[in-house]
């Protein structure tokens, strides 16, 4: 800094506050600052600088899977927010995995992480009290916490599913299945429960068949389909729970020779350009990453002391055509 402030003819004060974005220095002093830091190569000490703020202006963000459209989306919300507020974001996936979530979580934390956003895998977060109380502000998004009291931004799942279930309902459908994803995951229970008040509402039953949770790969996806399709009752409309469900459930029901309808849970690519396009029931994921990063740096400046809080964004329906196909006669 001496070298810098020797090169622009300032005085040390003055190099701190144009490092460090600071008011009090005219346009024509940053120039000279910055070209004389641009001619000596000269960087920020960050370690110095954390043991003087305890602050390291960075945030860690863990997800199911970065890869996942969906989470791809959520991540980089998050980061237009943390760069917005002058912070780094560190990223990893768990693979649904608890010990990997614990895992990534507490790595970040040792690297000082002023704060987290966490899409959870676990179902029990207490490891994280201790971090908390030293001050590591948490946000936990698409899943609440487990046996841990902290702010969540959520969809409304259940309501969604609702919408979607009514909608095929109101194209004449009676015999609707549903495939969801683990039972034990918070959104794929939202959804399942979505779906039974839904047919509960219209006063229609739910045939022993039509209901399959579990793993969302392909094979298993395929015999549900193949279970619901079958038999002197068939389901004559689908509801799939998440995105990875509709991709497979386009590719069985194009095979087959009568025409089933189709709701998505979650958009994704090219749904519109398909032979029917598939409405979907889209969920807002630049949203809930913003909704969530946002309340993070409320946090971090000056929130702390409030109650935790439990936001929850609505879905939305997208009638494109494979849910408005009419029951097969």
């Amino acid at each position: 800094m001496k070298d810098v402030a020797a090169r622009a003819g300032v005085g040390l004060k003055t190099v701190s506050r144009v490092v460090n974005e600071e008011a009090g220095v005219t346009p024509d002093t940053v120039a000279r600052v910055q070209a004389a830091i641009e001619a000596l190569g000269f960087r920020r000490n960050d370690s110095a600088r954390l043991l003087r703020t305890r602050r390291t202006s960075s945030i860690g963000l863990v997800l199911e899977d970065v890869a996942d459209p969906f989470y791809a989306a959520l991540s980089r919300a998050v980061e237009d927010v943390a760069r917005a507020h002058g912070a780094l974001l560190f990223t990893g996936s768990s693979a649904e995995d608890p010990r990997r979530e614990q895992e990534l979580v507490l790595a970040f934390c040792a690297r000082r992480v002023d704060g987290l956003v966490v899409v959870p895998a676990s179902d029990d977060h207490r490891y994280l009290s201790p971090e908390i109380e030293a001050g590591v502000a948490t946000v936990f998004v698409d899943r609440p916490a487990g046996h841990l009291d902290a702010d969540v931004v959520l969809t409304d799942n259940a309501g969604g599913v609702r919408d979607g279930v009514a909608h095929l309902i109101a194209h004449g459908h009676r015999r609707i299945g549903f495939i969801g994803d683990q039972p034990g995951i918070h959104t794929a229970a939202e959804r399942l429960r979505g779906y039974r008040e839904a047919m509960a509402g219209a006063n229609l039953p739910v045939g022993a068949d039509w209901i399959a949770m579990g793993p969302t790969t392909p094979e298993s996806v395929r015999a549900a389909l193949g279970t619901m399709l079958s038999g002197p009752e068939p389901v004559t409309a689908l509801l799939a729970g998440n995105n990875r469900v509709t991709v497979t459930a386009v590719r069985v029901l194009s095979g087959l020779p009568r025409p089933v309808a189709l709701v998505g849970f979650d958009d994704f690519e090219l749904a519109d350009l398909l032979s029917p396009p598939v409405t979907v029931v889209a969920q807002d994921a630049p949203g809930l990453g913003r909704t969530a990063a946002q309340l993070l740096f409320r946090r971090l400046d000056g929130m702390a002391g409030e109650e935790p809080s439990r936001t929850e964004l609505s879905a939305r329906l997208i009638p494109r055509g494979s849910g408005e196909i009419p029951p097969s006669p």
